[in-house]
């Protein structure tokens, strides 16, 4: 069995935050990640946070996380979420969960009526997944990104017709 066979991706439980504090410190090499989770996790509503594993009830390897975005300048009431972050321990990374947390979390984002999801990352990993340039397409971001890094995907076709304007994340990210 390969490990992308093994790995189970699940809504984090409440029994999983610091594994997930633990994953992000050790992705991203400090807690300024975990800290953000943490704080978005108590004051933002709605939420997406899913967690991989290696096998059902084990701990977890992998983390990711959507939250609301405004798009202002555009068509009033178009809901959207942001990526952010995606995080796999160091020592499972390229096995597949990172992949895996983003097709399950984007599927989620569907069934749960959000069709524009946004994503400031790596412009060599996200576009596998249906991201494209964002501001190739009418946006632009809060926040003083490259044009490569800033990216967005519609989950059913056609939605971002007539949709412009600036992402605007939640407070938190601006002070974090």
């Amino acid at each position: 069995m390969s490990d992308s066979e093994s790995i189970c991706i699940r809504p984090e439980e409440h029994r999983d935050r610091a594994a997930i504090r633990r994953i992000n410190e050790s992705a991203f090499g400090g807690a300024e990640e975990a800290n953000l989770v943490d704080a978005l996790r108590a004051k933002v509503s709605p939420f997406l946070s899913l967690v991989s594993t290696q096998e059902i009830d084990s701990n977890p390897i992998g983390h990711i996380l959507f939250t609301p975005v405004t798009v202002r300048g555009s068509e009033a009431g178009t809901p959207a979420l942001a990526l952010a972050p995606l995080a796999v321990l160091p020592e499972y990374q390229s096995r597949g969960h990172g992949s895996a947390l983003v097709r399950t979390g984007l599927q989620a984002c569907r069934e749960a009526g959000y069709y524009i999801i946004f994503v400031v990352g790596y412009p060599t990993y996200y576009p596998r997944f249906g991201f494209k340039p964002a501001r190739a397409l009418g946006f632009e971001c809060e926040f003083p990104v490259s044009d490569e890094v800033f990216m967005v995907t519609e989950l059913e076709q056609g939605v971002l017709e007539g949709v412009r304007g600036t992402v605007y994340y939640h407070e938190l990210f601006r002070s974090g």
